[in-house]
């Protein structure tokens, strides 16, 4: 086992993990775009907060701090 630390997922793997884990549930009102950008990712963690579980709300927070990583 390994003592480093894991890098953290960039905000588009995120993105798209939020689609394939929640696409149904929370994110009914949105639709998945080819390369989605910061703000396309920023776009829906409002709907994984409001519609989603505590884990969709962990996965939004997640996605925010991708983006604040990025730029």
């Amino acid at each position: 086992m390994s003592a480093e630390p894991t890098a953290p997922e960039d905000f588009v793997s995120l993105y798209r993990r939020a689609f394939e884990e929640y696409g149904a549930s929370a994110l009914w009102s949105s639709r998945p775009v080819p390369n989605p950008s910061c703000e396309d990712a920023l776009a829906i963690t409002r709907s994984l907060r409001v519609e989603g579980d505590l884990n969709a709300r962990r996965l939004a927070e997640q996605i925010e701090k991708a983006c604040r990583a990025a730029d």
